[in-house]
């Protein structure tokens, strides 16, 4: 499950820096990866908007959880 949750902060962190874009120059980087200009779509962007934002879901209801599980897995390491 770590994997689904590094895959899920990514996107998580691609979705933060594609607003912080939009809104600081008006720049939307999923619609220029497709060809497209700031604020067109296209069903493939679609799908990504998608997933940044079920990612976005997936890490606000299981963030404790997720803490409680990587700090437990450090701990292992360590040991």
């Amino acid at each position: 499950m770590k994997t689904f949750d590094v895959i899920a902060a990514a996107l998580v962190i691609i979705g933060a820096l594609n607003w912080g874009l939009a809104g600081v120059f008006h720049l939307d980087l999923v619609a220029t990866f497709f060809g497209m200009k700031f604020g067109e779509t296209s069903a493939l962007s679609s799908v990504v908007y998608s997933l940044v934002a079920l990612s976005g879901l997936y890490q606000a209801l299981t963030w404790k959880s997720i803490q409680r599980r990587w700090y437990s897995d450090a701990a292992t390491a360590r040991a």
